[in-house]
């Protein structure tokens, strides 16, 4: 069993953020059935998020142990909650049989220096058909203090996401910009007010104000930039 001590505290500032929540769920909600693995699950405000009627089991993994200790709890009173088995590890502690319909990073992948060895240990976890979701905090020209601080190795643009699938036996499914304006107040941030680390009034403001507008525009400009980006692939 591999464990690590989480760095930062982004989970906490962005736990609340409800409204960015319902906005990728809604994205990848279709790819989510069967079997599915949830790959570095942190406090559990995912699971909670995404599991749905169609999920016949879930591992959330998470290497933490104090991060891992509290899923349970927030699983309390989602109607999902007996599907769920939390594993302190990584998806490479498991045992090798162990295979999913689904396998996610939410926020996760720019966590892993070896992003290309993680992709591909995550396909030879995965079933054929099965779907790999990936969403990730996208342009590297936005790489901060805040980055840093929370264990970042990069952000991702297309061509660098898309690499990872790049010779492997998998259909591209998906791969989107997600929340302009997010993407906007980042610029702003990082030029101008140059803030380290966002405040709880900080993700209300962005959660509540521009997550709302953003849904709007993102698809009247083609989901051509944005804040994050989403990946889906489906292994041959």
């Amino acid at each position: 069993m591999t464990s690590i001590d989480y760095i930062g505290n982004e989970l906490e500032l962005f736990k609340y953020a409800r409204n960015w929540k319902l906005y990728y769920c809604k994205a990848i909600d279709p790819f989510i059935k069967g079997d599915v693995c949830e790959v570095g699950a942190g406090l559990g405000g995912t699971t909670t998020a995404l599991i749905n009627s169609k999920t016949k089991t879930w591992l959330a993994i998470e290497p933490d142990g104090q991060l891992a200790s509290q899923i349970s709890s927030e699983m309390i009173g989602n109607p999902h909650k007996d599907k769920v088995k939390v594993f302190q590890g990584t998806l490479a502690d498991l045992d090798q049989g162990k295979l999913f319909d689904t396998i996610m990073y939410i926020d996760v992948i720019e966590h892993i220096e070896k992003d290309r060895e993680e992709f591909d240990l995550a396909l030879k976890r995965l079933r054929p058909g099965g779907h790999l979701i990936i969403l990730v905090p996208a342009f590297n020209f936005l790489y901060n203090e805040f980055d840093k601080n929370i264990g970042h190795f990069r952000r991702y643009n297309k061509p660098m996401l898309n690499a990872l699938a790049k010779g492997r036996q998998v259909r591209k499914v998906k791969l989107v910009y997600y929340d302009c304006l997010g993407l906007f107040a980042s610029v702003v941030n990082k030029l101008f007010l140059k803030k380290p680390v966002p405040s709880a009034r900080d993700i209300r403001l962005w959660d509540e104000k521009l997550i709302p507008v953003s849904k709007l525009i993102d698809p009247l400009i083609f989901r051509s930039f944005g804040k994050s980006l989403i990946g889906v692939w489906q292994k041959n």
